[in-house]
């Protein structure tokens, strides 16, 4: 479902801290910042309430969604500017032992339109002592998330989603017109991958791509890469930030992704197939053809 109408899509950059109040606070002056300069869909970056590496700590501020000081602002605030505003992810409490990094599309009303886990855990190690262990805390999604907005669908995701490509392609088969990338991409990671993944999961599914995200050096020692991005379903990139916080805009026009779609129907060409493993045993080649 989508009206066909132009809006505004607001990609609010910022430099979360170690605690829910000051980012809650830095995140709610941008937000007001981009809906002053006209934005009617606003999301903020992964992890908009806290960045905390260290377990206790994180584990002592963590609310449950139902508790979150964040969430109900958040909602207040959707239904103060009349916005559509998508919180990139809260870190929020699932168990005594466990969080969950969560999104949430917020109506004009205030009310959630949806909410999503991430799927993908970020457990990596990238050299100089700099690794990170998602999963030790955090427990993984299970469900792909698709909702309406009024100008069209929106698939969800978070951050380390976006290096797997057939979690778009499932939302886009799904209806998705926009596809949600709220990251704290590393430094290194982003510049070596951020732009060139965005703009694949763009092309590839003929969708928008909104991706906020955190920038510059926490108070928790890590750097993340800013530079957050919208893309057309082209492949252009319509708006970029710098490493600072702040507001990227551009506005939207929606009849671009069946445009896109007409000019590269490769959604409609997508076909199934088996593999053929030369090295292996017939039987083990016709357990692949069965398969599929």
């Amino acid at each position: 479902m989508t009206s066909g109408a132009p809006f505004v899509a607001a990609m609010v950059q910022m430099r979360t801290g170690l605690l829910p109040e000051p980012s809650l606070a830095q995140a709610t002056a941008l937000i007001r910042e981009a809906v002053a300069q006209g934005a009617d869909y606003v999301q903020t970056p992964e992890v908009s309430n806290m960045m905390q590496l260290n377990r206790a700590a994180l584990f002592e501020h963590l609310a449950s969604e139902d508790d979150d000081i964040s969430l109900k602002a958040y909602r207040a605030l959707a239904r103060e500017l009349k916005i559509h505003l998508h919180v990139g992810s809260l870190a929020l409490r699932a168990t005594p032992e466990r969080a969950v990094n969560r999104s949430f599309l917020i109506g004009p009303a205030g009310d959630i339109l949806a909410s999503y886990d991430k799927i993908h855990m970020f457990d990596i190690d990238l050299g100089n002592g700099e690794s990170y262990r998602e999963s030790a805390n955090y427990q993984p999604g299970e469900t792909a998330v698709i909702s309406d907005l009024p100008w069209g669908r929106i698939g969800l995701t978070i951050c380390y989603d976006v290096r797997f490509p057939a979690l778009y392609r499932a939302l886009a088969e799904s209806g998705a017109s926009f596809l949600a990338v709220p990251s704290a991409f590393t430094r290194k990671t982003g510049e070596a991958h951020w732009t060139t993944l965005l703009r694949a999961r763009a092309i590839e599914n003929g969708c928008f791509v909104f991706a906020a995200a955190q920038a510059g050096l926490h108070e928790n020692k890590r750097e993340t890469f800013g530079h957050s991005l919208i893309v057309d379903p082209w492949g252009v990139v319509l708006a970029e930030g710098g490493t600072e916080p702040g507001v990227v805009l551009a506005t939207i026009d929606p009849a671009k992704v069946q445009s896109a779609r007409k000019s590269i129907p490769s959604l409609q060409h997508g076909r199934r197939f088996s593999i053929r493993d030369t090295n292996a045993s017939p039987e083990h080649l016709q357990l692949v053809r069965g398969s599929v």
